[in-house]
């Protein structure tokens, strides 16, 4: 059985769905924006005069009640979409563009919400709910960063999640239990993208949210599975306790409550059996299945997805059991569906706990990388994972234990992850970027008060801590957790002699061999492909470079105004009524501040502060649409074929150099860096333009391949070809073709902006656009116009 499946089949019943939010809420996106409801006409022909949003809203509920959606939803909210628009209504549009987001997310068309995550979000800002802290606004960012979970865009789902919670501490009371979907949320994203320590942080965070806003704690069918949602990501860390200890909870929770003929029931008795697999309790997993499969066939039958998944789970439980010897009453299941093993049982037929078979050894080939306390290599050969990956594993077996122990009153109230210079923060490392100032490191981020209480003895902690470690053939990390002793005594290890951070994948499933035979054989395996990664050398891993040390050291201990200070010249983002702060920051300063990962940031403080710097105000980002229509339009349509024409290779050359950074810069804009961060620096400026490229969601998705041809031929049509031995020969088709190129951007460009709205031109001529841009801006400071 696919794990990772099981965990997103059963977190989706968390709280009745926690992807229903845009289904359920979707009416708050109008509700919160003021929306007028009045009575639209009936005349298809007829562009209604007014669009009533409680009438739309009444149609689309009886669609779905009459099963009716697949054939009739898209066409209904296609024709809503369009009165909304035509009777000028901005917040019933908005609520039109929610529901749409949510069915065809649930439709699977996720190439056509491209344009409805993008529209909802520029209307929203439009509307200017993106500087408040509206029901209206927190509902559209959830739906939008759902839609792209879904379609697998997770960089900007969790920007779009970070930002719904921000707006929802500040809109719903601390028990709204949207709240605890928004974070049950989180932890799906985080569970598809193998962070499972941060997935269980968020099912923690849901589930105190859901017990303190409930009247009977032990008798809640949300409270439950919530303990089973925890459970099955507690598996995936390998935490079987844990893991046990909460699916058994569930299940109390339901024969207290008598729910056991609930739908949502079948999660928890499957999540039990997932948890007794594990722990190769196969009496007690075929049990839990059986029971599972009885509940799902009354309330679903067996003509579904879920039965025929819960089926297979139940076959390869039964082949295990059958393998060790197990054999397993059927009687009374069929009908009983409501008597489910007991939590604490432990069959007498049940396998000897870990027991493995006569002789087997487990020896897993590793690469072996030791770093000392002062960041120097003992070790092997280039690290073969990425730096972001190495700095979480880092946190999680090293940092925080650390933390836990000796700073436990802290524990609450320290932030953790890595974020600033580097381009592991970037997610842009490989082998040559290790050959300085990389290795395992992470940043701790602390409030002015609790920094002066301990940030130094804390720093002193996060430089001794062990740094040497191991990554396998399969690419996972492992700390050495030895014990480190000082004046405070030794925090513990988080494991026996190691911990390992799995991949979600690795944890024990149904039909996966889970004994040490099965592990040496697999390790034996690898050996070819490990074999590479054990030869030890004797080189520094990571030489620390002077402009990583001292004040403008890239990791350790923080307060965070100082953090960002350093990165920005600011403690916090400038105000949004202060454009010319905003207009003084280049895009690569705002994407060094608002980069990486966080791992850990129980107060929410550090993000707060960090999400500042992405919420650049739409004024700014318009205006800076404006002055690179400008230079794109002076340098590539005016300056650089006058150029050309003249043989100034070096004056055509620096104009190309001007139209290619212009144009890449324009392509955040656009995109929105709220949504997909800002143009780093010219290092990485084309690896985030291809990555931004690739997205489905990307708007001028093929102007970065456009500018690789500029930039490919422009030395032919500079200098004729000689810095590619062409000698003077071939100018001419080389500049016919960047003159093509540079003129299919601007229309590309145009076409982008009459998409928008921002212009009703169809002039190519890229300088003539901008007072069309300009037009949309809401503020009369005089620094936002050109002219």
């Amino acid at each position: 059985m696919d794990e990772e499946a099981l965990l997103k089949q059963f977190a989706a019943q968390f709280a009745h769905g926690p992807d229903d939010a845009d289904d359920t809420d979707a009416a708050a996106a109008a509700q919160g924006a003021d929306s007028t409801a009045n009575q639209a006409t009936d005349d298809a022909d007829q562009s209604p005069a007014t669009f009533d949003t409680q009438q739309f809203l009444n149609g689309l509920d009886a669609i779905f009640d009459r099963h009716a959606a697949a054939t009739e939803a898209g066409p209904y909210l296609e024709q809503a979409m369009v009165d909304a628009e035509n009777a000028g209504d901005e917040a019933g549009l908005l609520t039109v563009l929610n529901e749409t987001m949510g069915f065809y997310r649930s439709q699977g068309r996720h190439k056509e919400n491209q344009w409805i995550v993008q529209r909802a979000l520029e209307l929203a800002a439009r509307m200017g709910l993106t500087t408040g802290t509206s029901e209206a606004w927190a509902t559209t960012l959830i739906n939008c960063a759902t839609a792209m979970r879904a379609a697998q865009q997770y960089d900007q789902a969790e920007d779009l999640y970070h930002q719904a919670q921000s707006v929802c501490r500040h809109s719903l009371a601390p028990t709204d239990r949207r709240l605890a979907a928004l974070h049950n949320n989180l932890s799906m994203l985080y569970s598809e993208t193998n962070r499972p320590d941060k997935a269980e942080l968020e099912l923690r965070e849901a589930l105190r949210i859901i017990e303190a806003s409930s009247v009977n704690p032990d008798a809640d069918i949300d409270v439950a599975s919530s303990h089973t949602n925890l459970a099955l990501t507690l598996l995936t860390e390998h935490k079987l306790e844990g893991a046990h200890w909460h699916a058994a909870k569930a299940l109390e929770i339901y024969r207290t409550g008598h729910l056991e003929h609930s739908a949502h029931y079948a999660s928890a008795l499957a999540g039990f059996a997932q948890v007794c697999f594990a722990e190769r309790r196969h009496a007690d997993a075929v049990t839990g299945y059986r029971h599972a499969l009885a509940v799902i066939e009354e309330c679903y039958g067996k003509d579904t997805d879920y039965w025929r998944i819960t089926a297979d789970n139940l076959r390869q439980a039964e082949e295990e059991a059958a393998k060790a010897g197990v054999t397993v009453d059927n009687a009374g299941v069929a009908g009983d569906a409501g008597t489910p093993p007991q939590s604490g049982s432990r069959l007498s037929n049940s396998p000897a706990q870990g027991k493995t078979s006569a002789g087997a050894t487990s020896s897993p080939s590793t690469v072996s990388v030791s770093t000392g306390s002062a960041g120097t290599a003992e070790a092997v050969s280039a690290c073969p994972v990425s730096g972001l990956k190495l700095a979480r594993a880092f946190w999680t077996q090293m940092g925080k234990p650390m933390i836990a122990a000796k700073y436990p009153q802290y524990a609450g109230r320290i932030a953790a992850g890595l974020v600033g210079h580097g381009s592991e923060c970037y997610g842009f490392d490989d082998a040559y970027s290790q050959d300085h100032d990389f290795g395992p490191r992470f940043c701790l981020w602390l409030t002015d008060e609790d920094y002066a209480a301990i940030g130094e003895q804390l720093e002193a902690d996060y430089e001794a801590l062990p740094r040497k470690f191991r990554v396998d053939a399969q690419g996972r990390v492992t700390f050495e957790a030895h014990a480190r002793s000082d004046a405070s005594g030794a925090f513990p290890s988080a494991g026996a002699g190691s911990t390992v951070i799995p991949d979600a994948a690795n944890a024990p499933t149904p039909g996966t061999a889970t004994d040490d035979a099965a592990t040496a054989e697999s390790g034996a395996a690898s050996s070819d492909v490990a074999e590479a990664m054990t030869t030890p050398i004797d080189a520094p891993l990571f030489p620390v470079t002077p402009r990583a040390q001292g004040a403008n050291r890239r990791d350790g201990v923080f307060r965070i105004g100082d953090f960002f200070e350093s990165i920005t010249g600011y403690r916090t983002a400038p105000a949004q009524t202060a454009p010319h702060e905003w207009l003084m920051l280049q895009e690569s300063t705002l994407a060094a501040a608002t980069n990486g990962e966080v791992f850990a940031d129980p107060t929410g403080l550090f993000s707060k502060t960090r999400q500042g710097f992405k919420n650049m105000p739409d004024d700014v980002r318009l205006a800076l649409i404006s002055k690179r229509l400008g230079m794109i339009a002076q340098a590539g349509q005016y300056n650089l074929p006058r150029s050309l024409k003249r043989g100034d290779g070096a004056a055509a050359w620096l104009s190309i150099h001007e139209f290619v950074q212009a144009t890449a810069s324009l392509v955040f804009l656009v995109n929105v860096p709220m949504v997909v961060g800002y143009m780093p620096y010219y290092k990485w400026q084309f690896a985030a333009l291809r990555k931004l490229s690739g997205s489905m969601f990307a708007l001028l998705p093929n102007v970065g391949e456009q500018l690789e041809t500029v930039m490919r031929l422009s030395s032919t049509a500079c200098y004729g070809g000689a810095g590619f031995g062409e000698g003077g020969k071939g100018a001419a088709p080389a500049i016919e073709k960047i003159n093509d190129v540079v003129e299919q951007i601007a229309v590309d460009i145009v076409r982008e902006l009459k998409r928008e709205h921002l212009t009703t031109s169809g002039e190519t001529f890229l300088e003539w656009q901008r007072p069309y841009v300009e037009d949309h801006i809401v503020s009369d400071d005089p620094v936002l116009k050109s002219l």
